[in-house]
């Protein structure tokens, strides 16, 4: 008994050393070139970042902030992305139950007479059976381990995709809301446009009734009224198009969305913070640093099946003629250990491993685009922001020259000094400035948006940890 007991000691502990070993690589982070400093930005380097800042701060408005939490609450991405995350999670369960014994019950009757040369009185028989049983295999060589890890990732993989859907949520809304908020501004400078116009239209219009004016300068009064009057429909065709892309990435059916004045103004420069930081903060970059650490997993995984696997098996039960007798009679039992590996597959697992070294390559090349990717999109962030100053700049300019020249071509003509064509003219050059200077004040708004989006936006530290997945089974 003694050596028995001492050879199942031996026996376990070996298990349990094989256990723990798991073949295949072990997961490395590539190295990837990063820059002492974001491109396009003269700044040096400082660990404070716009990212580091939440949403409803960035966006200093009441309504964009409402629209915002209604879109991560109820938007059809956010709802799907979290959907995806609780499937990703019950598959990782899944796989991590490989670990742990399987028991199975089984319950049978069964009635029957048997061959009358081994049955002469021919008598039928009743038999009752109830068996439990086991079966466990021993992660030898770690493919379990393996497979666990991959899965472990693949789920902290969705997890990231969804925290990058959220972001780009709160993007699109913001952008979105962006775009109607400067087509309201054209709406107001198209309607102000055409009053102006149609006042000059009447005024030709009188004077050509009253034999003062010809006949040239009222269709071209007329021509201008109408280029700028028709521009009113195209706006608010284009203002019901924005509203239904807000109301969709709200996950509503649509209707108005309300407005209330001013506009935001642009949030004060905040430096984009350091290039090593981006790599941690990216959800993009996290996401697929995940699918690169599944994808050296399941080299592992695949490495095991050139292993044999040991089984262990054991079945426990009854067997009885009568019900009531189940229990106390007839008992059985059979505990088993077996052994079982490949001696010739056709080339089959050297290909699956073959295979996922490929795919670890794939993974790997990857990851090491989406961190070029990311410091390629803060960059143009960077110097969209910047140089947009100067274009707003150059362009309040323009108007503020253009309204000058409305107003003294208005005093000339009055003055009997010049005809009105120049007033005409002038206004006509004043429409599409003030159309670009608008255009110009949301792309301004656009480019922080793209640079906090770039930059991996800045939720609060326990949305990151919010779902975080069980620990992996050592």
């Amino acid at each position: 008994m003694i050596r028995r007991a001492g050879r199942a000691a031996v026996l376990g502990a070996l298990s349990l050393a094989l256990a723990g070993c798991a073949v295949g690589p072990n997961y490395k982070r590539p190295l990837v070139p990063v820059p002492d400093r974001f491109y396009g930005d003269e700044r040096a380097a400082e660990a404070r970042s716009l990212a580091d800042v939440p949403w409803w701060d960035v966006f200093d408005d009441p309504i964009l902030k409402s629209l915002i939490e209604e879109a991560v609450r109820n938007g059809f991405d956010a709802r799907l992305s979290a959907a995806r995350v609780q499937e990703a999670r019950a598959r990782y369960g899944i796989v991590r139950s490989q670990f742990y014994p399987a028991i199975d019950y089984q319950v049978g009757w069964q009635r029957a007479r048997a061959n009358q040369l081994l049955n002469p009185s021919g008598a039928a028989q009743t038999a009752w059976s109830v068996d439990v049983g086991f079966s466990w295999e021993l992660d030898l060589w770690g493919r379990i381990r393996r497979l666990s890890e991959a899965a472990r990732a693949q789920y902290l993989a969705t997890e990231e995709g969804r925290r990058g859907v959220l972001l780009s949520l709160v993007s699109d809304v913001a952008v979105a809301y962006m775009d109607l908020r400067e087509l309201d501004s054209e709406l107001a400078i198209a309607k102000t446009t055409t009053a102006a116009f149609q006042d000059t239209y009447d005024l030709f219009n009188r004077r050509l009734e009253g034999g003062a004016a010809s006949g040239l300068e009222t269709a071209r009064a007329e021509a201008s009224l109408a280029l700028v009057a028709a521009q009113i429909p195209e706006i608010e065709r284009a203002i019901v198009a924005r509203e239904n892309q807000i109301n969709f990435l709200l996950g509503r059916n649509p209707q108005p969305i309300p407005r209330e004045d001013p506009l935001m103004a642009v949030p004060p420069d905040v430096p984009p913070g350091l290039p090593s930081a981006l790599l941690e903060r990216r959800s993009d970059v996290r996401q697929a640093e995940q699918l690169l650490i599944a994808a050296n997993a399941n080299v592992g995984a695949a490495k095991a099946d050139f292993f044999p696997r040991l089984s262990l098996t054991g079945l426990f039960g009854n067997v009885s003629p009568e019900l009531g007798e189940l229990f106390s009679h007839g008992k059985t039992w059979s505990v088993g250990a077996g052994l079982l590996g490949p001696i010739f597959q056709g080339g089959r697992i050297k290909r699956s491993y073959e295979a996922a070294q490929a795919q670890w390559q794939q993974a790997e090349i990857e990851y090491e685009a989406a961190a070029a990717n990311a410091f390629g999109e803060v960059s143009g962030a960077l110097v969209d922001r910047t140089k947009l100053v100067e274009t707003e700049r150059q362009r309040a300019r323009a108007v503020a020259a253009y309204q000058e020249a409305v107003r003294l071509a208005n005093i000339r003509y009055n003055s009997g000094l010049s005809a009105y064509f120049e007033v005409l003219e002038a206004q006509q050059q004043l429409f599409p400035a003030e159309i670009s200077l608008a255009q110009t004040r949301r792309d301004q708004l656009v480019a922080v948006v793209n640079l906090y989006r770039a930059l991996g936006g800045g939720w609060p530290a326990e949305e990151r940890t919010a779902g975080a997945p069980p620990a992996a089974v050592p």
